[in-house]
C-alpha cells in the first residue's frame, strides 16, 4: 500500500496571451490579455493510474480561451474569466471549481486615431477568480504604477541602536511602485467603473497628507478606499520605499537644500498591509490564491 494520498492540486494552461480587437465600426476598440486557466477537480486517477479520461488537455483550455474572447468579448477580465469559470464547470461534471488569473495591459490611441494605439497605462491590471464548488472569490488590482512627491514626508520617531545611520527628516521624498489587489464581496457591479474609483482614491490618497511613513500613507489608502466602495471588503498592498538619499555636494563647495539626491534601486524597504473592513473576518483562503502578499 502507498504510503503517499494525492491531496492539492491543479493544472492547465498558463499566460495565453490575448488581443481582442473590436471592429463593429471603423472606430476600433482592444482588449490586452494574459490569461491563465488552471483546474480543480476529481483528476486523482490521472496522478495516481496515468488514466487521463477526465483531463481536459491544456491545448483544450488554451483554444477555449481564444474561442470564448470572440463568442462572450471581454467587456471586463472580471467577466472574461467568470465566463470561462461557468464554461469548464457545466461542461464537465467532474471539474469542481478551478483559478483563473488575467493581467491587462492598458492602450490609448493616437491622436484619437480611429486604429492605432499606444501601450500608455503605467499599470498592470490584474485578476484573480476561483470557483469552488458553489463559492466564488473575485480578487482585482494593478501592480507596477510608480508615484513620487518631492515633501510632505517624513521620518522621525524610530528607535535607534548602535547598528543606526539613518538620519530623522521632516523633509524627504516618498517614492514607491504600487501593488494592490481588492476582494469584492459582489460580482454584480460595474467592474470598469469601480476600477477606475479605486485607482482614483488610492492616488489623490497619496497626495492628500503629511506622510510619516509609508505605513501612514498605506493606511490612508486602504481606509479611504474601504469607506468609499462597499462591494470592497479587504485591500492589500505591497509597497517598496523607492529611497531617494540627498547627494553630498557641499564636498564641491554647492549648497543642497533637498534638490540633488541619488535614487538607489536596491536594497529597498518593503511594506505590505492588508486593509479589512470592520465586521469581516480577513480571508486568508483566499489571499492563499495570489502569489506573494500581493
Amino acid at each position: 500500500m502507498s504510503k503517499v494520498r494525492l491531496t492539492s492540486n491543479q493544472y492547465g494552461k498558463a499566460e495565453n496571451r490575448l488581443m481582442r480587437v473590436y471592429r463593429d465600426s471603423d472606430r476600433h476598440e482592444i482588449r490586452d490579455l494574459n490569461v491563465t486557466s488552471q483546474l480543480w477537480g476529481d483528476f486523482e486517477t490521472a496522478h495516481t493510474e496515468g488514466n487521463n479520461e477526465h483531463v481536459v488537455a491544456t491545448d483544450t483550455q488554451k483554444n477555449t480561451v481564444f474561442a470564448k474572447a470572440k463568442e462572450l468579448g471581454v467587456s471586463s477580465p472580471e467577466q472574461f474569466l467568470m465566463g470561462l469559470a461557468d464554461h469548464f464547470t457545466s461542461d464537465f461534471d467532474w471539474v469542481t471549481g478551478g483559478r483563473w488569473e488575467a493581467e491587462e495591459y492598458g492602450w490609448d490611441r493616437i491622436n484619437d486615431h480611429k486604429h492605432s494605439f499606444f501601450k500608455s497605462a503605467p499599470e498592470v491590471r490584474t485578476v484573480v477568480f476561483t470557483r469552488d464548488g458553489d463559492k466564488d472569490t473575485l480578487i482585482s488590482g494593478f501592480n507596477g504604477l510608480t508615484v513620487l512627491k518631492t515633501t510632505e514626508s517624513g521620518f522621525v520617531g524610530y528607535p535607534k541602536d548602535k547598528y543606526t545611520t539613518l538620519p530623522e527628516t521632516q523633509d524627504r521624498i516618498l517614492a514607491t511602485d504600487i501593488a494592490t489587489r481588492w476582494i469584492y464581496n459582489t460580482t454584480d457591479l460595474d467592474f470598469e467603473a469601480v476600477y477606475t474609483r479605486v485607482k482614483e482614491i488610492i492616488l489623490d490618497s497619496f497626495t492628500d497628507h503629511f506622510s510619516h511613513a509609508l505605513q501612514h500613507t498605506l493606511y490612508q489608502m486602504g481606509e479611504k478606499v474601504i469607506e468609499a466602495v462597499p462591494e470592497i471588503d479587504e485591500i492589500r498592498f505591497s509597497c517598496p520605499n523607492k529611497h531617494h538619499f540627498l547627494y553630498d555636494i557641499e564636498r564641491f563647495g554647492l549648497e543642497n537644500p533637498n534638490e540633488v539626491f541619488i535614487v538607489a534601486d536596491r536594497p529597498y524597504g518593503l511594506i505590505e498591509a492588508t486593509f479589512t473592513r470592520k465586521g469581516v473576518d480577513e480571508n486568508k483562503d483566499a489571499w492563499a490564491q495570489v502569489a506573494g502578499f500581493c
